[in-house]
């Protein structure tokens, strides 16, 4: 404080710092506010960013984003990498400024060239999108691996896109699974699904099923609404290569999930009847049945989601198994309903009424 109180700029900055973490005095926002602005005004260039931290949280003084942003540019003209990215933000979002998508990607572009990975990733966007830039797709594709491989994983995700669509880059299903993969393995629940996906179809990987399930159930056990899908549809089956889903890039094209007709004896139950009452009376393995629940568990939080029509339809055709289960299941029905209020093709399951038919 005796420095602070002489003009030592550092001495005003560590002060500053003391109050707001409580270091040898009380914690005091006001007093850490009051300090940090005095170094700031020296020039500092971590008290010019905490002074704007200040202003944009209202600690120790009445938040306001102007002077918000004029500390962060401050700091920002300096070079400080963090305070670039975060003025990038303020001109992109119009936060203490006006909003300038070209401002914002200069910003993001000097940020990123000091290998700030979150800036980097919002340049690559940039680029791709044509926002505040002019869209080139090579450059966008670089920055997306730079962050990338500082293991920012929307950066990997978004590499793995680039590879498996050949945005600019070779197209290699290889190198997207493996971008996929770093992404999925921090818990990043699209990219769960794709690498789903790509051990499904045997895209760049070797073809595992069990594996592409074990990824589909992290992503659906996050609320991923596609992985949940594909997660029913994983249970539902043992003959699981026999089934294909859609890839994501197909944005849901609907298609018809085939029902083995093994599987379709097996599941000769009503699915009124207890799991119990239904494998003793009929012969069908307690596992069927279990599985038709999970399934029927998994595809239900995609409908309650996007009132997915095809996901509807896969849960009454569940629900029905093929035409073997007996057509009286009130929540069968409600699913085809759905499907039809929403123009999906149930092609079978409730009793034939041409005048409902030509109703809906």
């Amino acid at each position: 404080r005796a420095a602070a109180e002489q003009g030592h700029v550092e001495a005003r900055f560590s002060l500053g710092v003391c109050f707001y973490q409580g270091i040898g005095v009380v914690t005091e926002m006001v007093e850490a506010a009051k300090w940090m602005r005095a170094a700031a005004e020296q020039g500092h260039v971590k008290a010019q960013f905490n002074l704007g931290v200040c202003f944009r949280k209202g600690y120790g003084v009445v938040a306001d984003d102007a002077e918000a942003a004029k500390w962060f540019r401050a700091a920002a003209e300096q070079g400080q990498a963090v305070a670039q990215n975060i003025l990038a933000l303020c001109f992109k979002d119009g936060h203490g400024v006006v909003t300038d998508q070209a401002e914002a990607a200069k910003w993001f572009r000097a940020a990123a060239e000091q290998g700030h990975a979150e800036a980097q990733f919002t340049l690559a966007v940039c680029l791709r999108s044509g926002c505040g830039t002019p869209i080139d797709s090579t450059e966008s594709s670089k920055w997306f691996r730079a962050a990338a491989e500082q293991g920012y994983a929307e950066a990997q995700l978004n590499l793995g896109v680039c590879f498996r669509k050949g945005y600019g880059v070779v197209a290699d299903d290889a190198e997207a699974a493996k971008w996929f993969r770093a992404a999925a393995e921090q818990g990043h629940a699209e990219a769960q699904n794709r690498l789903g996906l790509c051990l499904q179809e045997g895209d760049g990987v070797v073809r595992d099923q069990v594996a592409a399930a074990r990824w589909f159930r992290a992503a659906a056990e996050q609320g991923f609404a596609e992985a949940q899908k594909n997660d029913g549809v994983c249970c539902f089956t043992d003959d699981f290569r026999s089934l294909r889903i859609d890839s994501l890039c197909a944005n849901f094209a609907p298609e018809a999930l085939p029902v083995t007709g093994s599987l379709s004896q097996r599941m000769q139950v009503n699915i009124q009847q207890t799991a119990a009452d239904a494998s003793f009376s009929l012969g069908a393995p307690r596992e069927a049945v279990e599985n038709l629940a999970k399934a029927t568990e998994c595809f239900q939080p995609a409908d309650e989601q996007h009132g997915y029509s095809e996901a509807q339809t896969d849960v009454a055709r569940h629900y029905l198994a093929k035409n073997d289960v007996a057509h009286n299941n009130e929540l069968m029905k409600k699913s085809l309903q759905t499907c039809a209020e929403q123009g999906a093709d149930t092609s079978h399951g409730i009793v034939a009424d041409k005048a409902e038919a030509a109703r809906w």
